[in-house]
């Protein structure tokens, strides 16, 4: 199934990037792009979300200093577009395996394209991964680490169900019960001609 290489390449990925565990390591992708493209792009999808993860923790301290968040800010900023990209990627690759498929005169779209769904299934990865690093921590307390055991139950069986409903979108369109339509992000404040402030400059 689908989903089961998604989540094995993300937990890969998430404790490939914990062995040094900083934002600034260097990006190795073990997956060959012509030989294994889609493996080739979750991988990056995921390590695009857990150096962002990383991002947004650093920016959140109250003590920051403001040129180096302002910098920081810059670099979520270009990470958002990174993993818009690739999530367009990931459809793309979807699109063109199932190009071939006619689908049935009573074809329905879904709400989201399996890409968008893939991205959902990766930010959970990374849910999961820190809520039993909290679930487990040595010095917070029991209550705090009984709640986290709560979250984190709820989060697994989230995955479950997210990854069938993957699984089950794909399986559709595959027999043509559902159709994919992917429309590009048309994000406009990365636009110079979109963002009337980036315009006036």
């Amino acid at each position: 199934m689908f989903s089961n290489k998604a989540n094995q390449i993300f937990k890969e990925v998430i404790e490939k990037y914990h062995e040094i565990n900083t934002v600034n390591q260097e990006f190795k992708n073990p997956y060959d792009k012509q030989n294994e493209l889609l493996e080739h792009l979750l991988y990056r999808k995921c390590w695009i979300d857990t150096v962002q993860w990383h991002y947004e923790d650093i920016i959140r301290d109250p003590n920051i200093d403001p040129v180096a968040a302002l910098k920081l800010k810059r670099q979520i900023d270009a990470s958002n577009q990174d993993r818009t990209d690739t999530v367009e990627y990931i459809d793309s690759y979807f699109l063109e395996k199932y190009k071939d498929i006619t689908p049935i005169d009573h074809a329905t779209i879904n709400t989201e394209s399996p890409a968008w769904g893939v991205d959902r299934l990766s930010i959970l990865a990374l849910k999961i991964y820190h809520m039993e690093e909290e679930a487990n921590r040595e010095d917070a307390s029991q209550e705090h680490r009984m709640k986290c055991k709560a979250k984190l139950d709820v989060l697994l069986e989230q995955r479950v169900d997210l990854s069938l409903a993957i699984d089950q979108l794909l399986a559709a369109i595959s027999k043509g019960d559902k159709y994919m339509k992917v429309y590009k992000q048309m994000k406009m404040y990365n636009d110079d001609e979109l963002n009337p402030i980036l315009r006036k400059k």
